[in-house]
């Protein structure tokens, strides 16, 4: 059966290099953040419409994925991202939340989550928002307080991408 793993947390906290560190190890496919491409060929501003667009891109493109897997003989994939974002997203930026996301994430069924803590240097990017360590620290508490008040096992990552990847390695071993 497909195990479907999920690395959440706030910007520049490694997700995207986690998940591709983990999907070379693994040597499997993970799902990228659609966010970031949206964003790109879309414009940089957004609106609280907007992230619902967002969130139903991201809940295709890992349908596309878990496809693809479904023909091949992978047993996990890595989700750059899940629904929990957009919730997240949607409540720090606009103090609300689209009824689809909430009702999405009672639906969508995941196998592990790993919460990327802000203990990395933050990077700027085009696309990034919060630089400061207050809000960074903010909205990792909002994810961490998800994990706790969610069913499916999750595990903090922390450390530099070497510990990082190995906290990561020996979480998804449990769950194999």
């Amino acid at each position: 059966m497909l195990k479907k793993i999920v690395i959440i947390g706030p910007e520049s906290t490694g997700k995207t290099t986690l998940c591709q560190q983990l999907s070379d190890y693994y040597k499997t496919s993970w799902v990228k953040e659609y966010a970031r491409e949206y964003l790109l060929n879309n414009g940089r501003k957004y609106s609280y419409e907007n992230l619902l667009d967002i969130a139903k891109g991201q809940i295709n493109g890992e349908e596309l994925i878990i496809q693809d897997i479904n023909s091949a003989e992978d047993n996990m994939i890595f989700i750059d991202t899940d629904i929990y974002v957009m919730k997240v997203w949607c409540e720090f930026v606009f103090e609300k939340c689209h009824h689809w996301i909430l009702n999405t994430i009672v639906e969508r069924k995941y196998d592990l989550y790993l919460l990327c803590n802000v203990d990395l240097a933050w990077v700027k990017d085009q696309l990034r928002e919060y630089p400061d360590l207050t809000s960074r620290k903010k909205l990792y508490h909002h994810y961490k307080d998800i994990m706790v008040n969610q069913q499916v096992p999750w595990v903090e990552i922390s450390g530099n991408n070497t510990d990082r990847l190995q906290k990561a390695i020996d979480a998804v071993s449990r769950i194999l």
